[in-house]
């Protein structure tokens, strides 16, 4: 099937800028730009302007084509793929389908150590499950080039969300020349070869990485944008001031205790729409007492996370009882019935569960609270501390580190207790519930449940979403028992947008891509 293409829809009578730059602060240092090994919104951000998938997803849930033109499925679980004619990568060099099956192969290879190995497995496609968990080499993988611009790809079931999925960031293409040649450092602004509107020409660590318009871009006639410069500004409060400076077009985020006066002073500039993603405090299940679900339980039912949401965050967060979301993917789930209770009740039942475990006045609980430095990520450990202390005698001693480090203390185990947070990659509830699967590359927790495992597995099989549903609602439902997990809130995305830049309009996950902006005059 073939789509129209979604770019900068500039409306009649606009005046532009002469100067199409702008200035997007990404919030932190990207841990690296190799779409393989990364596993969040901070590289994500980068990876989408500088990378093309086969398609793309757009705001209202349509499916566009990107790299591919078109497409065909036959019987649900065979999909063919063909790409543009003279679609190249930003050195000139043609990009071919034998270039998507390379990509898909090493993002499952085990030595790579994809935080995404574990996606094209929840995808269904063919083998790479056990390709991800070294069991069969990546050249099985169900996916093949039929012609230079030609990819068949085949599922081992028919996937409801296949196509979403298959919008991910982690699933473009990259080139092998680039990769075998220069290792590690491909992603340097010297070596960068990409595929997307925009080409990494300068990099300076913990400060900015800078993006120039792609003349190779395949759809470079409908950029208008000419320079992109993401900033590592960890600091909301550094942020603001530099937005208000003027060096700064759009935040990466609103400070909580700023936001109200922000609201009042700059008006329509702050922009605020819900996202689907769920912050959450993930336990390490492997480690005493943490490997008792009791323990973990009794810390969920212990915060006060409508006081957390209304009124530490206070920018229309709602409180969270669901890994997931409530709404999601044309379904509605339901929180766990001690969601509902009375706090009085549930703190009673976090005291007796605390008490079975083996913890009370005389032998308090002592933890440790990971979370990378952010200052608001700092207000609400203190916030759940102190709820923590005050209802229930445990103490969460707080740690902070930077995001880079952080990730790498999850994903060595090395934590009691971490602040983490999912943005959905997709529509689709999986999107959340496949990282607490037994062996997922993103189950940091280290959870482990079969019956868990198998509700999954049905889910993806169902053919309709009412079926999918039951299935979801199982899934959570065992969650909301063995919490690998505490859900905190569900989030909305809060950021300071320049009035003269045009074309904002974050999708459900809170993503735009800057070749949808325009500047205008001003």
């Amino acid at each position: 099937m073939a789509i129209s293409v979604q770019a900068a829809e500039v409306p009649a009578g606009t005046k532009l800028a002469q100067k199409q730059e702008l200035v997007r602060n990404n919030g932190s240092e990207p841990a690296t730009l190799d779409p393989h090994k990364v596993e969040s919104d901070v590289e994500f951000n980068i990876i989408t302007d500088t990378f093309d998938g086969l398609i793309a997803v757009r705001k209202d849930g349509t499916i566009e084509p990107r790299l591919a033109e078109r497409w065909e499925n036959k019987n649900g679980t065979v999909w063919v793929f063909h790409l543009r004619s003279g679609v190249t990568w930003s050195d000139g060099e043609p990009i071919t389908a034998e270039d998507v099956v390379w990509s898909w192969r090493r993002l499952v290879t085990p030595d790579i150590a994809s935080p995404y190995a574990s996606y094209p497995g929840s995808m269904h496609i063919v083998n790479a499950a056990d390709i991800a968990e070294g069991k069969k080499s990546p050249d099985t993988l169900g996916v093949k080039a039929l012609d230079d611009n030609t990819i068949e790809v085949t599922l081992t079931q028919p996937t409801a969300a296949f196509l979403n999925m298959l919008a991910h960031p982690s699933m473009v293409p990259v080139d092998k020349t680039a990769v075998e040649r220069f290792g590690d450092r491909w992603t340097r602004p010297e070596h960068f070869v990409g595929s997307g509107a925009y080409r990494v020409v300068d990099w300076k660590v913990n400060e900015r990485v800078v993006g120039e318009r792609n003349t190779r871009y395949w759809d470079n006639a409908h950029t208008v944008i000419n320079k992109v410069t993401w900033l590592a500004v960890t600091s909301q409060t550094a942020d603001v001031n530099r937005y208000k400076a003027g060096e700064i077009d759009i935040t990466y985020s609103v400070p909580l205790n700023q936001y109200a006066q922000l609201k009042k002073s700059l008006g329509s500039e702050v922009h605020t729409d819900p996202q689907l993603a769920t912050y959450y405090y993930e336990f390490n299940t492997t480690k005493a007492p943490f490997n008792d679900p009791r323990v973990r339980r009794a810390l969920n039912m212990g915060l006060d996370k409508d006081i957390i949401a209304e009124k530490v965050l206070g920018q229309g967060q709602r409180p969270a009882w669901l890994i997931s979301q409530p709404e999601i993917g044309g379904i509605t789930l339901k929180n766990p019935d001690y969601a509902s209770w009375p706090r009085d009740k549930r703190l009673a039942e976090a005291k007796r569960l605390l008490n079975e475990a083996g913890f009370n006045e005389s032998h308090p609980l002592k933890f440790n609270l990971l979370y990378n430095t952010m200052e608001s990520h700092q207000r609400i450990a203190i916030a759940a501390s102190s709820m923590w202390k005050k209802n229930l005698g445990v103490e969460a001693v707080l740690q902070n580190q930077e995001w880079k480090t952080m990730l790498d203390t999850m994903h060595t185990g090395n934590f009691d207790a971490v602040r983490y947070a999912w943005i959905a990659d997709y529509d689709d509830a999986s999107t959340f519930l496949n990282n607490f699967r037994t062996g997922n590359s993103e189950n940091t927790s280290l959870y482990a449940n079969p019956a868990y495992d198998e509700t999954l597995l049905n889910a993806a099989k169902a053919t309709d979403s009412a079926t999918r549903g039951k299935y979801y609602q199982q899934a959570e439902d065992i969650l909301s028992t063995d919490v690998p997990a505490i859900p905190v809130y569900h989030y909305v995305r809060s950021q300071l947008v320049k009035p003269y830049v045009g074309g904002f309009a974050p999708d459900a996950m809170g993503r735009f891509a800057t070749k949808d902006l325009f500047i205008t005059a001003h």
